[in-house]
């Protein structure tokens, strides 16, 4: 083959493995709908799973169901099991005597065994309590069957896609955030922990996307508003937020916050402390945090929708991109 010959035919090449990753993305973000987030986000925060709480019945009803849906969608069990139980008596917390907490975690194999990158959302909430209303569930529509909800699209839209990705892809379902995530924290200590071969360090976790309550509008005026708290030091990842809001057309219109500007505690934490960068999609505070009426008839599942989308295309970049 002449030089020419040569040029075009990788010319050729190059193109015809851009558009297959395109047409990748676009299956992807294609099987992520309204109508999956309303039938996600009713059943999660329906009267019969009992508020989510941790370790309870209604928890545990609630981990039972992601876990068939992850099996479903078809993504494999992580380290062979999709449950990773643990109890608050190791890292504190304030729930020692509910030790069936239980993180479900799956995960897509990449080309590349050596690097991770994980997704994740708490699908715990409060349970019941009793109050001054004729409503004791509190059932966590926004906080955080909306969180739960997208992860669950994600790693459907990655089978969808057709395409293996470059590093391997956690898809991770917390349990115990509500009584002092514990369950990211025992994720992360754990994963540290655990080396399979003496000698050998534990598989690094390139970067994280955090997903809590993004259903919610802070007033009437913000339908499109999401505050997105991103690594401090990684400016790469405002930059493909911005770029895939634009690209796709997506309604949102996000609010950049430094790591270092959070106001309170979610599953990003244990993953920052250990350097990894991160991703945090929050749709900010309303009067139905933490009450018996955050319920699903509520929720903006415009807003759900497109983050779902938006999330699923960082996490595409983090498990593709060679560096960031």
């Amino acid at each position: 083959m002449n030089k020419k010959a040569l040029i075009v035919t990788f010319i050729l090449f190059i193109s015809t493995t851009c558009t297959f990753s395109q047409n990748s993305v676009d299956k992807g973000l294609d099987s992520i709908t309204k109508e999956k987030a309303m039938e996600y986000i009713g059943i999660l925060a329906h009267d019969s799973l009992q508020g989510r709480e941790a370790g309870k019945e209604g928890g545990l009803k609630a981990a039972n169901y992601l876990k068939s849906e992850l099996e479903n969608i078809g993504i494999k069990p992580w380290r062979g099991k999709y449950f990773q139980p643990f109890s608050g008596s190791r890292y504190g917390g304030t729930s020692n005597k509910n030790p069936n907490m239980q993180n479900i975690l799956g995960y897509i194999q990449g080309k590349k065994s050596d690097e991770i990158v994980i997704i994740g959302a708490h699908y715990d909430h409060v349970g019941i309590r009793p109050n001054n209303t004729n409503d004791s569930i509190y059932n966590g529509a926004d906080d955080n069957a909306s969180g739960t909800s997208a992860v669950l699209q994600v790693a459907k839209a990655f089978v969808e896609s057709g395409e293996k990705p470059e590093r391997t892809i956690i898809f991770a379902l917390w349990d115990g955030e509500e009584k002092g995530l514990l369950g990211s924290f025992f994720f992360v200590e754990d994963h540290f922990s655990y080396i399979p071969i003496p000698m050998i360090d534990a598989i690094p976790i390139k970067g994280y996307i955090n997903l809590d309550m993004i259903g919610r509008n802070k007033n009437e005026d913000a339908t499109t508003h999401v505050i997105a708290y991103t690594t401090k030091n990684r400016p790469i990842l405002n930059e493909w937020i911005k770029g895939d809001i634009e690209t796709y057309n997506l309604d949102l219109t996000p609010d950049f916050q430094p790591s270092d500007q959070l106001p309170g505690g979610s599953d990003h934490m244990p993953f920052d402390q250990k350097g990894v960068p991160f991703i945090f999609y929050f749709t900010d505070m309303h009067p139905d945090y933490h009450k018996a009426s955050d319920h699903a008839d509520k929720i903006n599942y415009d807003k759900v929708t497109a983050i779902s989308k938006i999330a699923f295309l960082n996490l595409w970049k983090m498990a593709n991109e060679a560096e960031y």
